[in-house]
């Protein structure tokens, strides 16, 4: 368990252990959207180059016809590559995109539970009235708002 959530003073260990879980989540959630967020970047520049490789080798000689423009782009083996790669980096993309919207799904669920379930897991009254200073402490190191259930 991390540091900071094991010095939690309002909080029994069961409750502990959540917010460790809806830590973890959240770690996931973000390195999945640093991970997406890194290839979005990649696909742009390689779908720019593709394009720009595109214009100067065929689309400027060979603008007069688009049966040229196909003939020539189909037997240009860099073309197919460029092509391939911005195709295949689009997809993988999407699917790195899929997996973040899963991790960010786990993660918001878990802490709605933790905020619909507060009086369940606060039960004590001195837990209850001071439960304000550990989500202060996890919204301040590990930026999770446990305060309400918006995201």
């Amino acid at each position: 368990m991390d540091t900071p959530i094991l010095k939690l003073q309002y909080t029994d260990e069961t409750t502990k252990h959540i917010l460790e879980n809806v830590r973890k989540r959240k770690k996931k959630f973000d390195d999945a959207k640093k991970l997406h967020n890194y290839w979005i970047m990649a696909t742009l520049v390689v779908s720019f180059i593709y394009l720009y490789y595109f214009y100067i080798t065929i689309g400027k000689q060979y603008s007069y016809s688009f049966f040229a423009m196909f003939s020539v782009s189909v037997s240009d083996l860099k073309n197919l590559i460029l092509l391939a790669m911005t195709i295949l980096m689009y997809g993988w993309m999407n699917v790195l995109k899929q997996k973040k919207d899963k991790f960010e799904k786990e993660y918001h669920d878990l802490r709605c539970e933790i905020v619909d379930r507060s009086k369940d897991l606060w039960k004590k009254e001195e837990q209850w009235k001071n439960r304000h200073v550990d989500f202060e402490i996890i919204k301040k190191t590990y930026d999770i708002n446990l305060y309400h259930a918006k995201k």
